[in-house]
């Protein structure tokens, strides 16, 4: 224990690992998992809209409205928000070490995770969120310099101009005239119209030589459209890179501090998620009301609850060893390569060319298959790390960003 009482053994700035931070990763790579399975089991647009398919029965609508308050980006901000902490953890290592060129190496990092990214994208995930992250990562050292309090103001400052500029598109979209191209966008993205629905069928039903060229024919289309989510990511890890000079996620905070947090920004967050929730169903599941309720005004939202689920998991483990904690740190540290294996499981499971389960399962089946690769992280994740360092593919992005490959077992 250090002299604050934080049971270090991911990486801080001295170089030891804070095994409550990486127990809290191995949370936020297994709640990933309960959303990223509707790309793989549904049409597209049913990830937003449960109208869309999969929702027929009343457990797959409570099904969707307890994803909807509770997980739905939820745990992708508390992925983007430990992105945030572990290059703010990297820079105070490379300062205390003063040697390297961290600017450099981050930049190097960021251009692999975007390969890395791309090749996810084409081959398995329709929603690959490491491009994003990479993208939105790069302007991260332009931030580190500023105290706790002004990386937290500036995540905020960022959040409400992301949702401003997305209520503008809003907007738009619900006053503009039938047939037009800004009437057709949200329907055919969010809708639940015959156009989306088909859409789907065809990418659950292609090839894997199918699905390679298209994806690589519409790789520069499929990436501007993450382009305008680069503020509320970089918002996100601004202020993950505040919680951790917080001492937040060093495990620095005292138990009932951090219950305490995470119970105020329930009570902040849960009612509006809950109301918008409703929106949605007083729309009728409109694709003009669905996409802007997901994309935009749901997110100040979702990171306040991705915050209090922190708070919670370093109540729980900081300081307290446990085997759910050895688990989960286990799987939090191998979390690049439990996100990319997550998605080979589901691809699968249900594209053709594996199980075919595509479309053939409802809302809350879907939902229960996040059970196998949930149990599959937990269980190979120890025992890799029994023999090995790392993981394959942190060894790799990190090989190849310093051209050099370290030793990868033990």
């Amino acid at each position: 224990m250090d002299r604050r009482g934080t049971t270090l053994t991911a990486p801080g700035p001295s170089g030891e690992r804070v095994v409550a931070l990486d127990a809290l990763r191995g949370v936020a790579v297994a709640g990933i998992a309960l959303m990223n399975v509707y790309i793989y089991a549904l049409p597209p647009a049913a990830y937003f809209n449960p109208a869309a398919a999969g929702s027929e029965s009343a457990i797959d609508w409570i099904v969707w409205a307890v994803s909807f308050v509770l997980v739905e980006d939820k745990f992708r901000s508390l992925f983007a928000m430990l992105f945030g902490a572990g290059v703010a953890i990297l820079f105070e290592r490379a300062q205390q070490a003063e040697k390297g060129h961290p600017l450099r190496d981050h930049a190097l990092r960021m251009l692999v995770l975007f390969a890395i990214g791309g090749a996810h994208a084409i081959l398995l995930a329709n929603n690959d969120v490491l491009r994003l992250y990479a993208m939105a990562g790069l302007f991260l050292p332009l931030f580190l310099r500023l105290d706790t309090r002004r990386l937290l103001v500036m995540g905020g400052v960022l959040m409400v101009l992301h949702v401003g500029g997305g209520t503008l598109i809003a907007y738009q979209w619900l006053t503009a005239e039938p047939g037009t191209q800004q009437a057709l966008l949200p329907a055919s993205a969010f809708g639940a119209n015959p156009e989306a629905l088909s859409y789907g069928h065809m990418i659950g039903t292609e090839s894997f030589a199918e699905r390679l060229a298209r994806r690589i024919a519409g790789f520069g289309p499929a990436l501007e459209t993450q382009v305008p989510a680069i503020p509320s990511t970089l918002s996100t890890m601004l202020v993950g890179a505040g919680l951790w000079r917080s001492g937040l996620l060093q495990g620095c905070w005292p138990r009932a501090r951090c219950i305490a947090l995470a119970r105020k920004l329930a009570l902040i967050a849960v009612p509006p998620l809950v109301l918008l929730m409703l929106v949605d169903v007083w729309s009728g599941f409109t694709g003009a009301v669905v996409g802007p309720v997901s994309l935009f005004w749901s997110l100040p939202f979702d990171l306040l609850l991705a915050i209090a689920y922190a708070a919670l998991v370093m109540a729980l483990f900081a300081g307290r060893d446990s085997a759910l904690r050895r688990v989960l740190a286990a799987t939090g540290r191998l979390s690049l390569t439990n996100y990319l294996l997550t998605s080979a499981v589901f691809a699968l499971l249900f594209y053709s060319w594996g199980l075919g389960l595509y479309g053939t399962v409802s809302r809350g089946g879907a939902f229960a298959t996040t059970a196998v690769p949930i149990a599959l992280m937990m269980l190979w994740s120890p025992l890799w790390l029994a023999r090995f360092r790392q993981g394959p593919f942190e060894w790799l992005w990190r090989g190849i960003a310093r051209g050099r490959f370290g030793p990868i077992g033990r």
